[in-house]
């Protein structure tokens, strides 16, 4: 074989590996952490407010237990009427996230049934306003 078919077959090889990496590039996803970006960054000061006043409260609890996500709040908001929703944000498919709002029952828990959740990890922020007052909490969370 000579140098100049060589040569052809190294720039059809080339151009072979070029086709293929503008396909797949043109194929990836790319998701955005919220379709409402800027609006959700005007407000976070909201976010940043309501988490120094959950910083001086004692923390939420949040366990799994037998299929159910238990989201236990502090004893001084358990006789307060909380109202909030708690976002199950998964940062590598924007399809698992979930949006659910908060219904407390007397005993200051949330109960969330996991099967609502697909399987993954998943940062669990929770806001909600209790006794005048607005909170934000964030925490990790995994769904086997």
């Amino acid at each position: 074989m000579s140098w100049g078919n060589k040569l052809i077959i190294v720039f059809v090889a080339f151009a072979a590996l070029m086709a293929t990496l503008v396909y797949k590039a043109t194929q990836t996803k790319f998701e955005l952490v919220s379709k409402d970006y800027y609006q959700d960054e005007l407000r976070y000061q909201d976010k940043i407010d309501g988490s120094s006043n959950a910083a001086l409260e004692a923390p939420l609890l949040i366990k799994v237990n037998d299929g159910s996500i238990i989201v236990e709040f502090p004893e001084s908001q358990k006789k307060s009427n909380i109202n909030g929703e708690a976002w199950f944000y998964c940062s590598v498919d924007a399809s698992k996230d979930k949006h659910i709002a908060l219904n407390i029952d007397s005993t200051g828990l949330q109960v969330i049934e996991s099967k609502r959740l697909q399987k993954g990890n998943y940062l669990v922020k929770i806001s909600y306003e209790a006794t005048g007052k607005k909170y934000y909490s964030a925490h990790p969370l995994r769904i086997q």
